[in-house]
């Protein structure tokens, strides 16, 4: 029996996957009671991603996995408000490099309030993030490519990268690739692939490496949204360097730890504009010689970014947990 440092690679339930990371090489724990009893608002007290202590036997094995004493400070993390514990949080992924949010613009369709809670914590927890959008050709062969400059337009204003993909096709999938592999910091990168179920998440790993073989199903025509096929939280080493973990597609998603005035801090072209606003602090809603205003009736801010930060504000019994 000895003690190391490894990184969770693979969570289902009670049961993980470690790995010395940057080596690949995958080994079986459980979590000490003591650790899941610590203090916390979060529903898993590990996540993939996390860097933990162990103590592993000279043959580590299913009938005698590691033992997770301890998880060691993160870096940063990606973290929701849990759908069904109204206090309590889920943390998706930690000590990430980059998170990949995929969005697709029809079938199903992505819902902007959803897309911008999710970037604002991205940038609460100070995780960089690039947009991907999938799906393309559907849009290229339906003509629709006015929806296409449209949302560049929304998101390339808020000051975000967008990569648009197919994996159906393959395109972007190589400037994916690449964006994946540049990523990490030092010898290796650890990047969060999330989305909601149905935007190709799955499809887009096995277009990027064709060895893998993540689940995959077909759109719910009922409700036009995606089934969960991820029902666990994977990381993946990519064939060009660094890694990947998928997720289960997310249905919801609520803000944790923001005051209403702390909202816009949060929204790059607003945080921004608000350097000229008259009074601070300032809520950019009621106040006179508002700059996020001015800019959002300018078109410098779109008004879908502006009337999402009116929704966090006047949602916050539903969307934000104190």
């Amino acid at each position: 029996m000895k003690t190391i440092e490894a990184t969770v690679v693979k969570h289902t339930g009670s049961h993980y996957l470690l790995s010395e990371l940057p080596q690949w090489n995958p080994f079986p724990a459980v979590i000490r009671g003591k650790v899941r009893l610590q203090k916390s608002t979060a529903t898993n007290p590990v996540a993939v991603g996390d860097k933990v202590e162990c103590e592993i036997p000279d043959n580590v094995s299913e009938t005698e996995p590691a033992v997770i004493t301890g998880v060691l400070p993160r870096s940063n993390y990606v973290i929701r408000k849990s759908t069904n514990l109204s206090r309590q949080a889920h943390i998706i992924a930690s000590n990430l490099d980059r998170a990949f949010v995929v969005v697709t613009l029809a079938f199903p369709e992505v819902k902007l309030p959803f897309l911008d809670r999710l970037l604002v914590t991205c940038e609460v927890y100070g995780v960089p993030v690039t947009i991907v959008l999938n799906k393309v050709d559907l849009l290229r062969e339906a003509g629709a490519e006015d929806m296409l400059a449209d949302f560049r337009d929304i998101y390339g204003k808020a000051g975000y990268s967008i990569i648009e993909t197919s994996a159906k096709t393959g395109e972007g999938v190589d400037i994916l690739r690449e964006a994946l592999s540049v990523s990490g910091r030092g010898e290796y990168g650890v990047n969060l692939l999330s989305g909601v179920s149905g935007v190709g998440k799955s499809s887009i790993i096995k277009a990027l490496d064709p060895t893998l073989n993540p689940r995959t199903a077909q759109i719910s025509l009922s409700h036009l949204q995606g089934r969960h096929t991820t029902t666990f939280y994977e990381m993946y080493p990519l064939p060009g360097g660094g890694f990947i973990i998928d997720t289960p597609g997310i249905r919801s998603f609520g803000l944790l730890d923001l005051e209403p005035e702390e909202i816009a801090l949060y929204f790059p072209e607003m945080l921004k504009a608000s350097a000229g606003c008259r009074f601070t602090p300032c809520t950019h809603t009621h106040e006179p010689y508002c700059a996020v205003k001015a800019a959002v009736d300018a078109g410098d801010i779109r008004a879908e970014r502006y009337n999402s930060y009116l929704g966090m504000l006047e949602e916050n019994t539903k969307y934000r947990v104190k």
